[in-house]
């Protein structure tokens, strides 16, 4: 009887941790990155019962348990809106590194920059590593990239028609940068020289009403003449180095009678002024993208380091949404893209995958189970109060 105490017992414990786990999963329905678990039941040893006429009859001693199993299944993933929320569409995990050096990973990505300007994870400030060209990996920074220098104009772009009919036209808010990204709005004059050149137009880059440069664009059949649709003129602002300026009527300009109205306009010019930081972010590959006021980005950032295992025996949980590599064997480094590390996903978080339609049912089992064991226990119980009453009499 008191064997049968015992093995209803064994049952009660392992039910009793059955309970434990599944209230682990489902307390972490809305924790990001959570693996759920589920608990591994054994059977006790068998031994012979020196009572089965001859010890061919084996009896188990009850039930066991053989540890937890994670599920890495790929939880759903959510949009936050935030740009350093990212999440792994595929195998890969984060590689974060703490402030005792230790790496570790994780499948929450929740991110942010800290003061210095360093990628950390926002529960623990642990570094987030990127993998650097030469294989090894590093921290990721923003330190010296939160400003952007301004670039000096070389190409304005024109566009429209100049009537092949009037006199001349005027072009204003031609907008041009100064090597140190300042900004100047000048004008661009187009006088009508067809007298001495058959369709061609002197054309007058102007300050104010100053001239800084002039030139000469030539058309035929209505279109500028291969080579005759450039001009370069060099621009000296004050107190900044002069620079050189093309103005180029070559690709959308026309020349058609269209009596005294002409509609060629500026168009675009391809340098810019300084900018300010606006926004951090990662594209697909891992690879940081930063945003700036000007309007410029840019994409020569380091790439998140991934981490990925070939076996779930190979990774435990640690708490705090992070896990170990419990065996460096079965480990592959690499970066999102790469095999089966899977795509980074930017403004989204990878929630918990638990399944409160399996954790419920599973309750139940372990339910059942503990109150069967229970029962065992309570009969056993009976039973030798029973041979103790008839012994007393």
């Amino acid at each position: 009887m008191l064997e049968t105490i015992n093995v209803g017992m064994s049952g009660l414990l392992g039910y009793s941790r059955g309970l434990r786990v599944i209230a682990n999963n489902t307390a972490n329905i809305n924790t990001p990155g959570f693996k759920s678990s589920s608990l591994q039941f054994a059977d006790m040893f068998a031994s012979h019962d020196p009572g089965s006429g001859g010890g061919l009859m084996k009896i188990g001693y009850g039930l066991n348990t053989a540890g937890t199993a994670l599920n890495f299944k790929q939880g759903e993933l959510r949009q936050t809106g935030n740009g350093l929320d990212l999440a792994v569409d595929g195998q890969g995990l984060f590689t974060l590194k703490d402030a005792s050096g230790n790496l570790h990973y994780t499948r929450a990505g929740q991110f942010q920059f800290s003061t210095d300007g360093v990628l950390v994870n926002r529960a623990d400030e642990s570094k987030v590593m990127a993998q650097h060209a030469d294989g090894s990996i590093g921290e990721v920074s923003i330190a010296g990239l939160k400003t952007k220098e301004g670039k000096a104009s070389t190409v304005a772009k024109f566009n429209g028609n100049v009537s092949s009919t009037g006199t001349d036209a005027t072009i204003g808010s031609v907008k041009i940068f100064d090597s140190a990204g300042g900004e100047h709005l000048l004008s661009v004059k187009l006088t009508n020289t067809n007298a001495t050149t058959a369709g061609s137009w002197r054309v007058e880059l102007m300050e104010g009403t100053a001239v800084i440069g002039t030139g000469q664009i030539i058309f035929a059949g209505g279109r500028t003449q291969a080579g005759s649709g450039k001009v370069s003129i060099t621009y000296s602002p004050a107190g900044v180095p002069a620079i050189p300026i093309e103005l180029d009527f070559s690709t959308d300009v026309t020349s058609f009678a269209s009596g005294t109205l002409s509609t060629i306009a500026f168009a675009s010019q391809d340098g810019y002024g300084a900018g300010a930081l606006t926004d951090a972010s990662f594209d697909d590959k891992g690879k940081l993208v930063l945003s700036y006021s000007n309007g410029q980005k840019s994409t020569d950032g380091p790439t998140l380091s991934l981490g990925r295992f070939d076996s779930v025996d190979a990774i435990t949980p640690i708490g705090g949404n992070q896990f170990d590599a419990t065996d460096s064997l079965a480990w592959r480094v690499g970066v999102a893209g790469d095999g089966s590390f899977g795509s980074v996903r930017a403004g989204v978080v990878e929630i918990s995958n638990v399944d409160l339609s399996q954790e419920f049912s599973d309750l139940v089992i372990m339910q059942r189970g503990y109150q069967a064991a229970s029962q065992v226990i309570s009969t056993a119980n009976d039973m030798l109060q029973e041979l103790f009453s008839m012994r007393g009499r």
